[in-house]
């Protein structure tokens, strides 16, 4: 293969990197990298091989850009003829020259002045924006999405995509087909009703949208997938979940569109009063791309009740199986299988483990469906299943190399007890707790899955569980961020590690690569945060004490980064021992800080730093009357930090007086 980034593409153009299908559009990204995984069939591969295993010890860093004020930065990049697109906390977006790292322009949708409640639903995270025409697409968390010019950034319409005042919010990635806009929402949780909807580009206006789950009678009556799905839940009061929260996939050629869908609601299936299937929630549904009519659906959980949605990543492919092509849809959803589905028909063609997976012995690939270890619905008393609700695989980006025919997914391991409770409980009727019995649990991997074999190539084990997505390239190389610091590249066919650059802050988004002029760049956003609600996210990095940047690399790039702080697990606790703390406040207290404060703060009050602080050593902790302002007015609502208005003020002083333990507690 040539060393030369357009030769190479010149090469690959002409039908010289094929399959059996014949010679075809080649897969993954080219000199630009112009849609979420860089093509249309999410591949999240460069055919540039200019860096490649030869001469990877010579990349280095060419530029950074700090990005001030960001918290989690979870997106991928776009590129597109020398300028990148990328979407930031609180759905803020950025251009970038490619080539030099000056910022262009940037856009603020200030989510905060319409609904700082919506907060309190999500993480203040962005998966990534969209490219079509000379438009750039984002969505936001309050709901809105949003056209812009893409050589000024100034917008050229806004719609409300979910209700303002709505449970429903939006961290995904729009993705693009023949002149639509097409994005989903989150909310499951919240017992919304999920959908994908699609707009007209050029004008905003929405084209159609499809349902998950089935509505009234009167709504589905003459809508034959919907009436199919309303049968399906039989018993319960309401159809609820199945929230496209985040990847949308696309065939130009066969003008479909893939759709993985969320969970259902609540997640205890005895709660929901349905012994059913509860169609189109944990599936995979394929559309029609003109007007969004369902085509067919494989569901991935039938009647979940672990929060196993399949709304991860669908890679489009061609593969050659059992001596015949086959189009190919693959994913590795939450639940531990690598599923590989015909995207003609929907068919399941194989199923395999990736890892420690014991809810399900197997997945029959004949009938489609899977085969359950006993009580693995908790319907006999406590059950410990991996894996965890975070997923064996989640957001992060896999990537598929058609050089290597393998896929590079990020793993995380880690199993939940599960118990049905009475009263609130944060998974609808459920108590869970983290169960780690084994080396692995509670640390993440990167694992070179074969999907023909349906085995794992080789594996590189991370320290922590929460790591960044990968890159494939042409050169031979995966790329992958980890919540270490450092970007690393491995050989694609052994998974040595031939390269790695400390980045000085953990990192969870997936890189790109594209060309400007003769110079192939690998780019990646740095920006490490992650909810601690299960208490095994804390990577170190504390929050506002390292830089959000953005990292370009080249082949003899000189730049050196700045030093800054390094990991931090110890605790600088805050505290004022003249204050006197009430037994009864402070179990009061913790209660209501689990149930309101810890998908931001973290569990028992543990930040796992980015998106919000660690308030056992905040100041604004010591003062009530300032710490009631925070919580209860909102005073610092355009900083992330959402209203709690139902809260009165001894309830606020309750969650004070925990805090104000823990941080005792800490500095004892």
């Amino acid at each position: 293969m040539s060393t030369h980034p357009r030769l190479a593409l010149v090469l690959v153009a002409f039908g010289l990197s094929h399959t059996a299908m014949g010679q075809r559009a080649p897969s993954g990204a080219a000199v630009n990298w112009p849609s979420h995984d860089g093509d249309a069939y999410e591949s999240a591969y460069s055919r540039l091989d200019h860096i490649n295993r030869t001469n990877i010890a010579r990349l280095g860093l060419t530029w950074s850009l700090d990005l001030d004020d960001e918290r989690m930065l979870e997106a991928t990049p776009l590129e597109v003829d020398g300028v990148l697109y990328f979407s930031g906390s609180y759905s803020k977006v950025y251009a970038v020259d490619a080539l030099r790292g000056k910022l262009l322009w940037s856009y603020d949708p200030e989510e905060w002045r319409r609904d700082p409640t919506k907060f309190r639903l999500a993480l203040p995270v962005n998966r990534g924006v969209a490219y079509d025409e000379g438009r750039i697409f984002i969505a936001t968390l309050d709901g809105r999405l949003i056209a812009l010019n893409a050589k000024t950034g100034v917008v050229l319409w806004s719609v409300d995509s979910v209700p303002l005042h709505s449970m429903q919010t939006i961290t995904g990635a729009p993705r693009v087909l023949h002149g639509k806009v097409l994005i989903g929402n989150g909310g499951g949780d919240f017992a919304a009703r999920g959908y994908l909807a699609a707009y007209d580009a050029a004008s905003g206006r929405e084209l159609w949208r499809f349902n998950v789950v089935p509505g009234t009678p009167e709504e589905n009556r003459g809508d034959a997938a919907m009436e199919r799905a309303a049968a399906t839940w039989t018993g319960a009061k309401r159809a609820a979940g199945g929230s496209p929260w985040d990847s949308i996939s696309v065939d130009p050629k066969l003008n479909r569109i893939y759709v993985g869908t969320g969970n259902p609601s609540p997640n205890d299936p005895d709660e929901r009063g349905s012994a059913g299937d509860n169609l189109y929630t944990a599936s995979i549904v394929a559309l029609d791309g003109n007007t969004g009519k369902y085509v067919w659906h494989y569901q991935v959980n039938p009647r979940d009740a672990w929060d196993f949605d399949a709304a991860e990543q669908m890679t489009l492919a061609d593969l050659v199986i059992d001596g015949k092509p086959r189009k190919v849809l693959m994913q590795a959803p939450k639940n531990g299988f690598f599923y590989v589905l015909d995207r003609v028909n929907g068919k399941l063609i194989s199923a395999g483990k990736i890892g420690k997976a014991t809810w399900a012995e197997r997945i029959d690939v004949v009938s489609g469906r899977p085969v359950d270890t006993p009580n693995n619905r908790y319907q006999s008393g406590a059950a410990i299943i991996w894996p965890s609700a975070l997923g064996a695989h989640a957001w992060q980006t896999m990537a598929f190399s058609p050089q290597t025919g393998l896929v590079y997914i990020p793993y995380m391991q880690l199993g939940v007890r599960y118990i049905k409770a009475s009263g609130e409980a944060l998974y609808g009727g459920l108590a869970t707790s983290v169960v780690e019995v084994d080396p692995m649990d509670g640390k993440g991997a990167l694992i070179a899955w074969d999907p023909i074999a349906e085995n794992a190539r080789w594996t590189i084990p991370h320290t922590y569980l929460y790591n960044g997505g990968a890159l494939a390239t042409a050169g031979a190389l995966v790329i992958q961020g980890a919540a270490d610091g450092y970007l690393s590249a491995y050989d694609a066919y052994t998974g040595n590690r031939l390269w790695h650059f400390n980045a000085g802050l953990g990192i969870i988004a997936a890189p790109i690569s594209y060309a400007v002029g003769d110079r192939q760049f690998i780019s990646v956003l740095v920006g490490y945060g992650a909810t601690n609600l299960m208490g095994v996210m804390n990577a170190g990095w504390k929050y506002g004490e390292q830089p959000r940047r953005l990292l370009s690399f080249t082949l003899d790039g000189k730049t050196h980064l700045p030093p800054t702080a390094p990991q931090r697990f110890e605790i600088q606790a805050v505290d004022d021992p003249g204050i006197e703390l009430d037994a009864a406040d402070v179990g009061r207290g913790e209660a209501l800080f689990n149930t309101k404060c810890a998908a931001c703060h973290g569990l028992n009050a543990v930040s796992a730093g980015p998106p919000a602080p660690d308030l056992r050593e905040s100041k604004i902790a010591l003062g009530r009357d300032a710490f009631f302002s925070v919580v209860h007015d909102g005073a610092i609502a355009q900083r992330g930090m959402p209203p709690f208005g139902e809260l009165d003020a001894a309830q606020v002083g309750e969650i004070n007086a925990y805090i104000r333990a823990r941080a005792r507690a800490s500095s004892n």
